[in-house]
């Protein structure tokens, strides 16, 4: 799968790590975050992210900042990114399987290396479940019209 990945400067070694953990994974990975000694702004992190989702360069989309919630919210904004923002895997399965989430959103500073390694498998492992919650999701995506 190929999985963009970006983060602002409160998550470098966290997106760091996970972008290799994910390669090890098989998955190609395309960072568009900052690196050590960079600063980033949130808002342009989760563009980046959110451009190649919905080019389909990338399936798939992870962004990191401190909480998450920031980047999240950011990401909400582009048309087309239904975003994440998970601290527990249970939420980011949900998110798939229901919301057909295609960019998960996590905090440097709310979960460590290896709970983010937790949710995004269980992230990854999930798939959108359709039926009923098709129907949500496409009044979601009516929203983005108004």
């Amino acid at each position: 799968m190929h999985i963009a990945i970006a983060n602002d400067h409160a998550a470098i070694e966290l997106k760091q790590e996970l972008a290799t953990w994910l390669t090890s994974l098989g998955h190609t990975v395309q960072d568009l975050g900052c690196a050590a000694n960079e600063t980033i702004d949130y808002p342009v992190a989760a563009a980046n992210v959110a451009a190649v989702v919905t080019s389909n360069a990338c399936e798939l989309g992870v962004l990191l900042c401190g909480t998450g919630v920031g980047i999240s919210i950011a990401a909400n904004k582009i048309r087309g990114i239904r975003a994440c923002c998970c601290s527990e895997p249970y939420s980011a399965m949900l998110s798939r399987q229901h919301n057909n989430s295609n960019v998960l959103c996590m905090g440097a500073r709310v979960v460590g290396p290896e709970l983010a390694k937790m949710i995004t498998q269980a992230w990854l492992d999930a798939a959108f479940e359709g039926g009923r919650h098709a129907t949500r999701v496409d009044m979601i995506t009516a929203m983005e019209e108004i």
